[in-house]
């Protein structure tokens, strides 16, 4: 293995304790050499060996720092992406990627004329239900598939004080925050939908942002695929639901690996995203004209894989874990989801601009 990559991280919120800085703390691919805190200093505790920043700009001027973790408020993502690759860094952006698709080409073409590495943290892909998913999917196991259905449902039937997520303004809601996880998994499974019809409502009391979604996403060969989450869900149903010629695919639950992170664990720890077999998903179908219903082991989650991915991409010339392309058009479909909200009519994505 080459020098480890030296990153710094833009924001020590959730995203900056919980998962960026554990992952490249525990890869041997990685160096934190810095993160930045505007007014505390949480990072000190774990992360001393780095270097501490009060801003974003103090990070861009840094001259040993290769890698930049764009993790700050989702309206802030382009700028600060931009910046970011004007100074000749490689960049990772926490999801949502931007807010509008053309801020996802320029940032694109950027990158390119600079020769770096641009790339969307989607950690979502290398969850153990959503990996599992893709297996029944690609091993036909279903037959022919027909129906898919994926949830991101979480239960806050209050509003949350002193964050911006809650803060009514362009990119803020379950949407972007929430959906954007799911169109993406949707766009991994099955590629670019042909149209997009939506639902998207605020249904808390005094709420100022959307908490609720359901995305129908519109394709060939007759396949009804549906995203969908909300913030009143106390009692969740199924996580994903697959329907086909041959069977059904149910499954519950939520992969470990998330709150593993926040009780302290670290990859590469035994059992790291395994999940309990009382959350393994339900198959029923009929293989050869033999019937079967029982439960399907969930494959082990592995975030790392995200990490792994980006360094063989920065140093090795390999693929980027997340292609930006891949993340434009979730934007883009999550601008359409809005647009068919307001008109009231599903809206066709057609070829790109």
């Amino acid at each position: 293995m080459q020098d480890p990559i030296k990153t710094g991280i833009a924001s020590f919120g959730m995203s900056g304790m919980i998962f960026h800085a554990p992952l490249l703390h525990s890869n041997p691919g990685f160096e934190i050499t810095a993160i930045v805190e505007r007014n505390q200093e949480k990072s000190r505790e774990k992360y001393s060996y780095s270097k501490l920043f009060r801003s974003f700009e103090e990070l861009l001027r840094d001259k040993e720092t290769e890698l930049i973790i764009v993790n700050t408020p989702d309206n802030l993502h382009f700028e600060h992406a931009r910046l970011a690759l004007e100074a000749g860094k490689h960049v990772v952006i926490e999801k949502p990627f931007v807010q509008k698709h053309d801020e996802a080409l320029v940032l694109m073409k950027l990158a390119k004329k600079k020769e770096l590495i641009l790339t969307v943290f989607q950690n979502r892909r290398w969850d153990g239900d959503f990996m599992t998913v893709q297996k029944v999917i690609k091993d036909k196991m279903l037959g022919r598939l027909v129906s898919f259905e994926s949830h991101f449902d979480r239960y806050r039937n209050f509003i949350q004080e002193g964050t911006w997520k809650e803060e009514s303004a362009s990119g803020t809601g379950i949407v972007y925050n929430l959906g954007s996880h799911l169109i993406d998994q949707a766009l991994v499974l099955f590629g670019k939908p042909k149209a997009v019809n939506a639902d998207i409502r605020t249904l808390r009391s005094n709420g100022s942002v959307d908490d609720y979604f359901d995305i129908r996403l519109e394709y060939a060969d007759n396949l009804c695929v549906s995203v969908r989450g909300s913030l009143l869900v106390k009692e969740p149903g199924p996580r994903y639901i697959l329907h086909g010629t041959e069977g059904s695919f149910l499954k519950w639950g939520t992969d470990p690996q998330e709150q593993d992170l926040k009780d302290g664990k670290l990859p590469g720890e035994a059992g790291w995203g395994k999940e309990h077999d009382d959350q393994w998903g339900l198959l029923n179908n009929l293989e050869k004209g033999k019937a079967f219903r029982g439960k399907i082991e969930t494959i082990p989650g592995n975030y790392q894989k995200y990490y792994d991915s980006l360094y063989k991409a920065i140093r090795e010339g390999g693929e980027v874990p997340v292609k930006p392309e891949d993340a434009a058009l979730g934007i883009r479909i999550i601008n359409a989801a809005f647009q068919s909200m307001r008109e009231g009519k599903k809206v066709g994505l057609g070829s790109e601009e």
